[in-house]
């Protein structure tokens, strides 16, 4: 993205209200925060990606002549206006959870401390780039979580919406859990593994079938993954496969890694015949691998039906998120700088859609863990002056159904803050990890949630709860108390 002009990916009216700023000589410094309102999917979770894209826009964020001139051709801004953004830089501080975190509804994802010109024109592509990293990486961890250890594949390129999509999409499903992707671009950029077999082509530009297996096998004896559904299956397909497995053993050939996939039919059913069929003849350690618009629920499916694919390539519904194709993302103001007060005051938007109303203030997310079993409890939103101590009692309570308490005795939780520094005074201060560092720590983070939360079907809900300080002042601001 570094290599990308992308000051103009933005919406036009982040540009007019600079502009309206800019000539009121208004620029105080301000409180953002990118939050969600509901899991994709209607899972139990999501997972936070795209963090290193959002650093590497802000770290290039500048306008050049060719985008001053052509703002100039809008006949919107004026002149001094066009001179101030040719010296633009982000000055400001950013805040986010780390990328592989798993997160919630209504904490903030990325909060930005900046002045308000430069805090507005970032909001659309900041959410543009998390919005949409993080919906990929959370439906690959749904897919992943329901192949049961099993490797899924990533296969959506071609399907994707436009490079960008399938390029940033194969590195989020990698965050999600994914063990490769078809994608050698993404392989390239972002060294993880590539991974892939052939098309129905293959097979088809040969005479017969057995010819374009033999073609193959030699071809590629450590990756000899055979598609064996291009005339019939059971009938061709897997017989002919076993051939060429029987001639590759009688010629000394150990491959590492041999085996069939399965892109049409009952994949179930096929499965268990095929797993018969190379068992039969001496090849218990083949693959079967499967595709065929595959998702979450698909193979969760298949698994229960006692299906003998252990590795799957997923495409279509992955890279898309076919079923819950938007994150939801928003980013709203917080906290506006006083300068008689010398102090931020709490800002809150009202709504009679009570889930658009916004968490006043400069927040912090504490999460908070069972000290015995390492499982999460839950998120408490805090304001930033707040201090707790693990060693004292907890209370926390819903903040709509505020009856509903629990009590952590002091010493038998911890506590953790997830909103680390990304940018202070305009310099990056954050090193990114590897995308294969990323997500193994997204699988440690899976792995403090309890199982019925990552379930498909109505999964259990984690809290999100606010400080009673937080709490109190938002109910002030909107009159409650």
């Amino acid at each position: 993205m570094s290599d990308r002009g992308l000051s103009l990916m933005t919406d036009l009216y982040e540009l007019t209200m600079m502009q309206g700023y800019f000539d009121e000589g208004h620029n105080v410094p301000v409180v953002f925060d990118m939050f969600y309102r509901s899991n994709p999917g209607n899972g139990g979770y999501a997972i936070a990606a795209g963090l290193e894209q959002l650093i590497d826009y802000i770290t290039n964020l500048h306008f050049t002549y060719e985008e001053i001139d052509y703002l100039r051709s809008l006949g919107l801004f004026t002149e001094d206006f066009l001179e101030y953004l040719r010296g633009f830089h982000f000055s400001g501080d950013i805040y986010a959870v780390s990328e592989g975190t798993v997160v919630f509804p209504r904490e903030p994802l990325v909060k930005v401390v900046a002045p308000i010109m430069e805090a507005q024109l970032i909001e659309t592509a900041l959410l543009n780039i998390i919005n949409h990293q993080s919906l990929i990486a959370t439906k690959a961890s749904r897919v992943v979580y329901a192949a049961r250890g099993d490797g899924i594949m990533e296969f959506g390129l071609r399907r994707a919406q436009g490079p960008d999509a399938g390029i940033y999409g194969a590195r989020a499903a990698m965050i999600g859990g994914c063990i490769g992707t078809s994608n050698v671009l993404a392989g390239q950029l972002f060294h993880v593994p590539v991974l892939g077999t052939h098309a129905h082509s293959w097979i088809m530009s040969f005479p017969d079938e057995l010819t374009a297996f033999r073609t193959y096998a030699r071809l590629y004896p450590n990756a000899c993954i055979l598609l064996v559904d291009t005339y019939d299956t059971l009938r061709s397909g897997i017989p002919h496969a076993i051939q060429v497995f029987k001639e590759m053993r009688e010629a000394g050939i150990e491959s590492t890694k041999f085996g069939i996939r399965l892109d049409s039919g009952d994949l179930a059913y096929l499965s268990k015949r095929a797993r018969q069929m190379l068992d039969e003849a001496g090849f218990p350690d083949a693959v079967i691998s499967g595709s065929c618009d595959l998702d979450e629920w698909l193979i969760s499916s298949l698994k229960n039906q006692g299906c003998m694919i252990t590795s799957w390539g997923v495409g279509t519904n992955l890279i898309t998120s076919k079923d819950s194709p938007s994150f939801g993302g928003v980013y709203k103001m917080a906290a506006i700088w006083d300068e008689k007060e010398g102090r931020f005051l709490p800002r809150i938007k009202r709504s009679d859609n009570p889930e658009k109303i916004t968490n006043p203030g400069d927040k912090v997310i504490h999460r908070i863990y069972d000290k015995g079993t390492g499982r999460m409890i839950g998120d408490l939103i805090a304001l930033s002056d707040e201090v707790f101590d693990p060693n004292d009692e907890l209370v926390l309570f819903d903040p709509t159904y505020t009856w509903k308490k629990t009590r952590l005795a002091g010493g038998t939780y911890t506590m953790k803050d997830l909103l680390v520094p990304i940018f202070r005074k305009g310099i990056c201060v954050y090193s990114s990890p590897s995308v294969t560092e990323i997500a193994a720590f997204c699988k440690e983070d899976l792995n403090t949630l309890w199982a019925e939360t990552r379930r498909l079907t109505n999964p259990h809900k984690v809290y999100v709860d606010l400080s009673e300080k937080l709490y109190r002042l938002k109910n002030e601001l909107l009159g409650g108390i």
